[in-house]
């Protein structure tokens, strides 16, 4: 991921999920966020933007895009880079 530019955040133990989030404009928000799962060798990534920070303190609402022409130019990129 690091290749592709992304910044590791986390690991989660409870959904075995690696976290990682790459910025577009240089500041905290917009950002491409993913949610990295690897089973028997094979990552699997569940890729998102996230427009801005949750709305209300506790929440987790980020105004997330799951698809259009972001997410698949970004899916395109990735595919790409880890291609070589």
């Amino acid at each position: 991921m690091r290749e592709c530019g992304y910044t590791p955040e986390r690991f989660d133990d409870q959904t075995d999920e690696f976290r990682f989030h790459r910025s577009i404009t240089g500041r905290p928000y917009p950002k491409f966020h993913i949610y990295c799962t690897v089973f028997n060798g094979t990552a699997s990534l569940n890729l998102h933007l996230d427009q801005k920070q949750p709305s209300y303190k506790g929440t987790h609402a980020h105004s997330g895009e799951y698809d259009g022409e972001l997410i698949e130019n970004e899916n395109a990129r990735i595919q790409q880079i880890t291609a070589k």
